[in-house]
């Protein structure tokens, strides 16, 4: 359940699209949404202070891996790194990256890292990591995420 606000045209385009993709969220589903839009609202601030902090820390961790570029997102909580000067390299584990599904099938197999190549999302040479985690589970996946890269000849 959501909303949205934009120019008429988009609004009515969208109205199209969702008319013939979704019907009738079931009650329990209306009733959360107007609970969340009318309930408590104070744990907001903590919670987008945590996701900036988070979001900080991985943009950080990634740019300073060799060969990855990751540019800050304004929403969200996923960051879409590229990955293109890694491609064409070889892994410590002897894995040729040839692609970004190579990319994350090496990191998780070599590093324990598990990222979504960006080719699921029509985004490559990327890969998808998500920040809704806790401090020290990201500095450790961008401290293994660097030694992977590290480790790339």
């Amino acid at each position: 359940i959501g909303y949205a606000a934009g120019p008429k045209e988009l609004i009515a385009a969208m109205r199209k699209v969702q008319s013939q993709s979704t019907s009738n969220p079931c009650s329990i589903s209306q009733w959360a949404a107007v609970e969340a839009l009318n309930g408590p609202q104070d744990f907001i601030d903590t919670f987008c202070t945590a996701f900036k902090r988070r979001r900080d820390l991985v943009v950080a961790g990634l740019n300073a891996c060799p060969g990855i570029s990751c540019p800050t997102p304004e929403g969200a909580f996923y960051v879409y790194p590229s990955i293109k000067d890694c491609i064409g390299k070889t892994s410590a584990g002897g894995r040729k990256i040839e692609s970004d599904e190579d990319f994350a099938n090496a990191l998780l197999e070599e590093n324990n890292v598990a990222v979504v190549f960006g080719a699921a999302f029509g985004l490559s040479p990327n890969f998808r990591i998500s920040y809704a985690t806790s401090d020290a589970a990201l500095t450790e996946a961008c401290a293994r995420i660097k030694a992977f890269c590290e480790g790339l000849s």
